[in-house]
């Protein structure tokens, strides 16, 4: 079961930190409540989103991606791991 927290949310803006990303928060029109700034590894997240909505787009965003595991630091690969796993089984049912 995967927690919808803040701790939660800090790990996966730390995640993505990790692979170059910067995340932000701001207003705008979002189809999908997010947008990937083309060439410049940007991710913008609608900044009225709850935790849970911003969760599950940094989520979205990682599982269109191609992530390099041994770029992550120990604590940031198990829980990339643990969202795959997690997502995988949701994908099943």
């Amino acid at each position: 079961m995967f927690k919808y927290t803040r701790h939660s949310l800090k790990k996966l803006e730390t995640l993505l930190e990790e692979l170059d990303y910067t995340v932000r928060y701001e207003k705008g029109n979002f189809n999908s409540g997010y947008c990937i700034v083309e060439d410049r590894k940007v991710a913008v997240i609608n900044k009225f989103y709850d935790t849970e909505g911003r969760i599950n787009c940094l989520v979205d965003i990682l599982g269109k991606m191609e992530v390099p595991v041994e770029q992550l630091s120990e604590p940031s690969a198990k829980f990339f791991k643990k969202i795959n796993e997690l997502t995988a089984s949701e994908e099943e049912e």
